[in-house]
């Protein structure tokens, strides 16, 4: 593939600057910035990116040209302003979800945008933003406040960048603009792997730790301490013990076979979980071992795990030659929440979709993509978890007089699924047992395995462990913080807070303080110039504050205008600001929005985190789905009482009853009031 080039370089229209990937951003190069974030990314605008010939959607675009020095690659860094009183969005939901509702709308957002390879030389569209496969996007607000939405690598779609290099660069620019806080959602993977759970293990903390991002919030009530001591629960297992416990509850003996294998190649002793998955992640680059090695064994599965690994190690070009089985018997064997019925029934829906499309396209191709199939069933079902556990183990499987196929199109070089009437002669087991499988010479494969048939498999009886695991998997929200710095030169930093009047306290501020604002002005400034640089910034960065009019600080009270600030007050202080014009009354306030709601939920929750929710139709009040016994695959019913208001309407001896046999075991009360003791 040839390594794409920039239409504008092609057409003679060569950018004034073009900048190294692994070195922009570094300190001093290409410059350097000393203020606060909503002027120093004018100026990374005006000097370090050109602005666009078009806009999108109304927003002016700036392109930064980098350099992927060892391939001549170039490619565009994008950055979008987006301007919130003409937007469609205006509001924050990645606020929102992060805790930050109550923090005031800025007035400007900047989106900071790698496209995928193959949109490397195209101009953006209309509905970037709302795109998920870019390998970069992220917004910052105009306070310095801001979000990692994507990072997509190699395993993302990538052919040149990695995304450790990716987070090189983010992180890098991040510093250059001198942003105040950047939050993450983890959902990243890995071979299936949860990476916020295998590098928490391993590590102590996610993927994004390695760039100095922590916990910040979790769901479902789950807090900071209860995180720590999740890791420490999991890391903390001793292998000793582990390789008994499995072999004790599903008769896994290979578990065992594979940890000694790796404490034979250590030279260090193995004793705990972090210590065998921190030693494996760091031969994961290495060569593996030549075929005369004497360490590479052969294992084969249990019954008992055989349906989650059947399908893991198959090449895809030898599928067709592998027996059937009846989609009825994987269904039965498959470890799923959901029942075999439902299963059975989506399998017959893409199977019908699968029909419609051979007897559509007779003389083309019959296959249909993972997405193709994923979003003609959507039609009939709503739940797409449910069509994608489906679609997994739908490869040489028997659907009523079909058969379902899994394979790359040769010509498109995508996986798609196919169906083959079934034939008298086809035949037909009801489970295949997989070759004997190598461990060994894929890290990853072994890794993988443990991750599943210890973490989520050998634990699942003991509420110990499977309790800390799912404390790390409601564990996403992350932040960066980069501390106030008072640089060494010739300017004064200020942290300034604007104070809210003692009415506007009573009547409008409904929410909590929002966050003070960095303030620079010259070493000669007097206190009056002070005043006006506060003002100014307030009003260029927060919708609410467009009027604003700064007449007093109150650390500075009876001192006049005139009087010179060097030497009355020490930089880096932080400053009451008092004034009026404060415009409570515009839409534009919180970025959690412009409606009010209230949050209690039995998990311990108090604010949104991104979570399912419903809302009692009597109090009003919105609760978790889970904590309210309604799980993910389920709508929820139109009219919904929370317990609450249950137990002032229901006899007490009702409301017992109602509570432990109406309700199943997972809308018992959750993690905060029963089992959150342990993780403390």
């Amino acid at each position: 593939m040839e390594p794409p080039i920039l239409e504008a370089c092609k057409k003679g229209k060569k950018p004034t600057n073009f900048y190294g990937f692994h070195t922009f951003a570094e300190p001093g190069c290409p410059i350097s910035l000393h203020g606060p974030f909503r002027d120093n990314i004018r100026q990374f605008l005006q000097e370090c990116a050109e602005l666009e010939e078009y806009n999108v959607e109304g927003m002016p675009v700036w392109c930064t040209f980098l350099v992927l020095e060892k391939r001549g690659i170039v490619l565009p860094l994008y950055t979008v302003e987006e301007n919130v009183k003409i937007s469609a969005k205006p509001f924050c939901d990645p606020c929102r979800c992060a805790g930050w509702s109550h923090h005031l709308v800025s007035k400007r957002k900047y989106h900071v945008i790698i496209p995928m390879d193959d949109e490397w030389n195209k101009p953006l569209n209309e509905g970037v933003l709302d795109l998920q496969h870019h390998l970069l996007h992220g917004l910052i607000h105009c306070n310095g406040f801001g979000h990692l939405l994507i990072i997509n690598g190699i395993e993302g779609g990538s052919n040149y960048l990695c995304g450790r290099e990716i987070m090189d660069l983010w992180d890098r620019l991040c510093s250059l603009l001198h942003t105040r806080q950047i939050t993450v959602e983890d959902l990243s993977k890995k071979h299936k792997m949860d990476l916020r759970l295998l590098n928490g293990v391993a590590y102590g903390h996610s993927w994004f730790g390695r760039w100095g991002y922590q916990f910040f919030q979790g769901s479902f009530g789950v807090k900071e301490h209860n995180y720590s001591r999740a890791i420490e629960i999991l890391s903390s297992l001793e292998l000793d013990q582990v390789i008994n416990d499995c072999c004790q509850g599903n008769g896994c003996r290979d578990i065992g076979q594979i940890i000694r294998h790796y404490r034979e190649m250590s030279e260090t002793n193995l004793t705990t979980i972090r210590d065998l998955f921190r030693f494996m992640l760091t031969l994961k680059s290495r060569d593996p071992p030549g075929r005369n090695s004497t360490t590479i064994a052969t294992f084969t599965y249990s019954s008992k795990i055989l349906p989650k690994i059947a399908l893991w190690d198959r090449p895809v070009g030898k599928e067709r030659s592998m027996k059937c089985r009846k989609f009825a018997n994987v269904a039965a064997n498959m470890d799923s929440r959901w029942p075999v019925r439902r299963l059975q029934n989506v399998a017959e829906v893409i199977v019908e979709a699968l029909k419609e499309k051979r007897a559509a396209n007779k003389a083309g191709s019959c296959g249909m993509t993972r997405q193709e199939a994923r979003d003609a069933a959507r039609l009939h079902i709503g739940d797409t978890g449910l069509i994608d556990h489906v679609l997994k183990a739908m490869n040489n499987v028997i659907v009523g007089n079909y058969i379902v196929r899994r394979a790359v199109n040769r010509s498109t070089r995508v996986l798609e699924y196919s169906i083959q009437d079934l034939k008298g002669g086809t035949r037909v087991d009801p489970i295949m047992i997989p070759k004997p499988m190598m461990f060994g010479k894929s890290v990853y494969f072994d890794v993988t395995y443990l991750y599943k048939n210890v973490l989520q498999c050998c634990y699942s009886e003991s509420n110990f462990v499977k309790l800390a695991v799912q404390t790390i998997m409601d564990s996403k929200h992350f932040v960066k913080d980069w501390p106030f710095r008072d640089e060494a030169d010739d300017l004064l930093r200020f942290i300034c807070q604007v104070m809210p009047s003692s009415i506007d306290l009573k009547t409008e501020l409904t929410r909590d303080f929002p966050p003070a604002e960095y303030i620079v002005v010259p070493l000669h400034a007097t206190v009056g110039d002070l005043k006006l640089a506060v003002q100014s910034a307030m009003r260029d960065t927060y919708c609410v504050m467009e009027q604003l009019l700064v007449t007093d600080i109150v650390e500075l009270e009876g001192v006049d205008d005139e009087e010179v600030l060097f030497g009355l007050v020490e930089s880096g202080a932080q400053l009451r600001v008092r004034g009026s014009g404060l415009d409570w009354g515009t839409n534009l306030r919180y970025e959690g929005g412009a409606d009010t709601w209230t949050v209690r939920c039995k998990c311990g929750a108090l604010d949104d985190d991104g979570e399912r929710m419903v809302s009692c139709d009597i109090c009003e009040i919105w609760q978790h789905t889970r904590c309210s016994g309604i799980e993910d695959p389920e709508v929820v019913p139109r009219l919904f009482v929370c317990d609450t208001c249950c137990t002032s309407l229901a006899p007490p001896r009702m409301q017992s009853s109602y509570n432990f046999e109406h309700f199943p075991a997972s809308a018992l009360p959750r993690l905060s009031e029963l089992d959150m003791g342990i993780l403390y």
